[in-house]
């Protein structure tokens, strides 16, 4: 049941991430250069009510992980973050292997 779940999630996940392509796609023709959205831009769009408490979480992480990790996470274009979450759950949900 678990492993069901994982990969829908991952299968969303990677629609996501080709809508997300698609849409940096269609910017950058119409704009005549390279768009990407970073994945806080569209966090930010998403969820515009919760997206400005994120400075209240950075107290309560520790600022190595605050600072290089999750504030780096932010800049990385939507399309790969989706792919990449997106591919980790395929790939951790996939079934095991008959033993012979």
């Amino acid at each position: 049941m678990l492993r069901w779940l994982f990969r829908a999630i991952g299968l969303f996940c990677l629609a996501g991430a080709f809508a997300a392509a698609v849409l940096d796609g269609a910017s950058s023709i119409a704009d005549q250069k390279l768009v990407l959205t970073p994945l806080g831009v569209t966090l930010a769009t998403a969820f515009p009510a919760k997206f400005p408490l994120l400075p209240a979480l950075a107290r309560k992480v520790h600022p190595l992980l605050w600072d290089p990790v999750l504030l780096s996470a932010l800049y990385v274009p939507t399309s790969v973050a989706l792919a990449v979450v997106g591919t980790v759950l395929f790939v951790f949900s996939r079934a095991r292997s008959a033993r012979r």
